[in-house]
């Protein structure tokens, strides 16, 4: 790895993820229905259900219907975790996951940099830490 001169080669405008699930329509309720993405496009193939697109603002994610060919017991998401950035109150967004069935990982708390992060878990285990730039109030300003 060559030293950082200060100077990026490569010039990213965004990132997408793509999840592979267990149970697609499970998958796609909750990231509607507890986080509050918008369902953007269903895929199909020879009339079957693979995929669906998600969108929140500018965050798109992409779930994919596992075909079991790497065994249907695998384990999803180890090793990684995907970082949301809102300016929604993050109480609000634990609210929501949390009348959803939803449990957090780590219930909002105020970092010292001023951002309010929270962590959760969707049904396959992949891991998503939500990072609020909210300002939180006097009140809410510890876990």
């Amino acid at each position: 790895m060559s030293e950082n001169t200060g100077k990026s080669v490569f010039q990213a405008d965004s990132l997408e993820a793509s999840l592979t699930v267990g149970q697609l329509e499970r998958s796609a309720a909750w990231y509607c229905d507890a986080l509050g993405f918008a369902l953007d496009r269903r895929h199909e193939r020879a009339g079957q259900l693979i995929a669906i697109s998600l969108q929140a603002g500018a965050v798109k994610i992409l779930l994919t219907q596992d075909d079991g060919a790497k065994g249907t017991e695998r384990i999803k998401g180890e090793g990684m975790s995907l970082q949301i950035t809102t300016s929604q109150d993050a109480h609000d967004v634990a609210s929501r996951l949390k009348a959803h069935g939803s449990t957090l990982d780590t219930e909002p708390t105020r970092m010292p940099w001023g951002v309010t992060v929270l962590r959760v878990r969707d049904p396959d285990g992949f891991r998503l830490t939500v990072s609020s730039t909210h300002p939180a109030p006097e009140s809410r300003t510890g876990g």
